[in-house]
């Protein structure tokens, strides 16, 4: 089987899983509370075929086979005795909520299988693993190896902070202070606004110490940090475009063509791993097979969760919005109202998916694994 089908098989089947798990959530939590759900749907309308019925609920596969939904019963019509609209704040608020803390867990549960396999890294640590020729880190003297303790003087966290740092000081000279072997080596490097994405500011690759655990609670709770970590990062990635430590391509919205593109080198690169894995060597040994694809996973379930609860119209978090007037107030936004400010939000969102899909053809982004 070629790259191409097999990460076109994977990349379906992942995002449908993705969003089954999302709407999982919203059924498992509905359930729980006894409002009533009319289908469970595997993919979207039109219906292919009708599987079963449990109790009020019957489970469909459609014809479309990306994701699926749940069609609660009076979802937006509070007269409607035991539909989603007619139960209490709190449990409409618990059923909102459950489809991106679904998200959440799930990644948490693949970090945390990530973590098992390859060690968990020590992001204190950050070590040099490659150096661009002609770069500036590489006019700078970085070699492969070298330990970044300090940047400007400073002790900083993680590599998230230590890009921010050198997003902040584009096009401006920045001291690094350095650890090779025994040695400490102070040198300076100017990250240039000139260099694409692909290349980077200033054109060297981190990596970081891995450690086996034999606690699967320690394993767990990198896990849940790793995920919270990143949702954190997507939060702050309009602040990040701001301040200009962001560019506007790195923080552009991607289509199925560039999430697709990614799969494929996801795949690609998982290939690649397992043929190293096979080969002795006596550098650091290459990520399992798995690592990259588990880690796009990962990182797709926790974008929809967080994206889900963003304060638009139509979102879990535009309907969450409207529940907080009611909570404060005791008084209930009109549904006629609330209804036409979701359906405009719909419009709106399906147009913006449209207008990036459109793009990713008429001017893509090429996203590189590292």
């Amino acid at each position: 089987m070629s790259i191409n089908i097999l990460a076109g098989l994977i990349f379906i089947g992942v995002f449908g899983i993705v969003i089954l798990v999302h709407e999982f959530g919203h059924f498992f939590v509905g359930k729980f509370f006894k409002v009533e759900i009319e289908e469970f749907g595997i993919g979207l309308p039109p219906k292919m075929l009708s599987l079963f019925r449990w109790k009020e609920t019957e489970f469909t596969i459609n014809w479309l086979p990306i994701g699926g939904f749940n069609r609660f019963k009076g979802e937006n019509n509070p007269e409607v005795e035991g539909g989603l609209a007619a139960a209490s704040p709190g449990v409409r608020l618990a059923v909102l909520f459950a489809g991106a803390i679904m998200n959440l867990l799930t990644g948490i549960l693949v970090y945390t299988i990530i973590f098992s396999r390859i060690g968990i890294p020590n992001f204190d640590v950050i070590q040099i693993h490659e150096v661009t020729p002609g770069s500036p880190a590489a006019e700078a003297g970085f070699r492969v190896d070298d330990i970044i303790l300090k940047i400007n003087g400073e002790v900083f966290n993680r590599e998230a902070e230590m890009r921010g740092i050198i997003g902040d000081n584009i096009d401006k000279e920045i001291s690094f202070t350095l650890q090779r072997g025994e040695e400490i080596v102070e040198t300076v490097a100017v990250p240039l606004s000139s260099r694409s994405a692909e290349e980077g500011a200033l054109g060297f690759v981190p990596s970081y110490e891995r450690k086996e655990s034999s606690s699967f609670f320690e394993i767990l709770s990198f896990g849940t940090q790793t995920t919270f970590l990143h949702a954190q990062e997507i939060l702050l990635m309009p602040a990040r475009m701001l301040r200009g430590s962001l560019s506007p391509e790195e923080g552009r919205f991607i289509g199925f063509r560039g999430i697709y593109n990614i799969f494929q080198q996801t795949v690609d690169a998982d290939v690649e791993s397992r043929e190293e894995e096979t080969k002795p060597s006596t550098e650091t040994p290459a990520p399992p097979p798995t690592y990259y694809t588990l880690n796009l996973i990962a990182s797709l379930t926790i974008t929809l969760g967080v994206f889900n609860l963003l304060p638009f119209p139509a979102l879990d978090g535009g309907r969450i919005f409207f529940i907080i007037p009611e909570l404060l107030f005791k008084k209930r936004v009109p549904a006629e109202f609330e209804n036409i400010v979701h359906g405009v939000g719909m419009m709106l969102l399906l147009g913006f998916m449209l207008y990036i899909n459109v793009m990713d053809f008429v001017n893509p982004v090429d996203i590189l694994l590292p």
